[in-house]
């Protein structure tokens, strides 16, 4: 008996999520590519950034330890 419940209600839930698919907006081409540029756009300036500021404190840290013998 547990079993065919098990069925019914997995079969209740792909019906479900079959209904919902069919509600969502799927986005056109053109915001896609929008999208995904703003991404690498982001991505690429927040790499930037870090690059720099490991640079920046790598460079203290060894300015640090050559001042200090280490």
């Amino acid at each position: 008996m547990a079993e065919e419940t098990k069925k019914k209600d997995r079969g209740r839930w792909f019906r479900e999520m079959k209904s919902e698919l069919k509600k969502v907006v799927w986005p056109n081409k053109k915001t896609v590519l929008k999208n995904t540029g703003t991404v690498l756009l982001c991505s690429l300036v927040i790499g930037a950034c870090i690059w720099i500021f490991d640079g920046v404190l790598g460079s203290i840290v060894q300015m640090i330890l050559s001042v200090f013998g280490g």
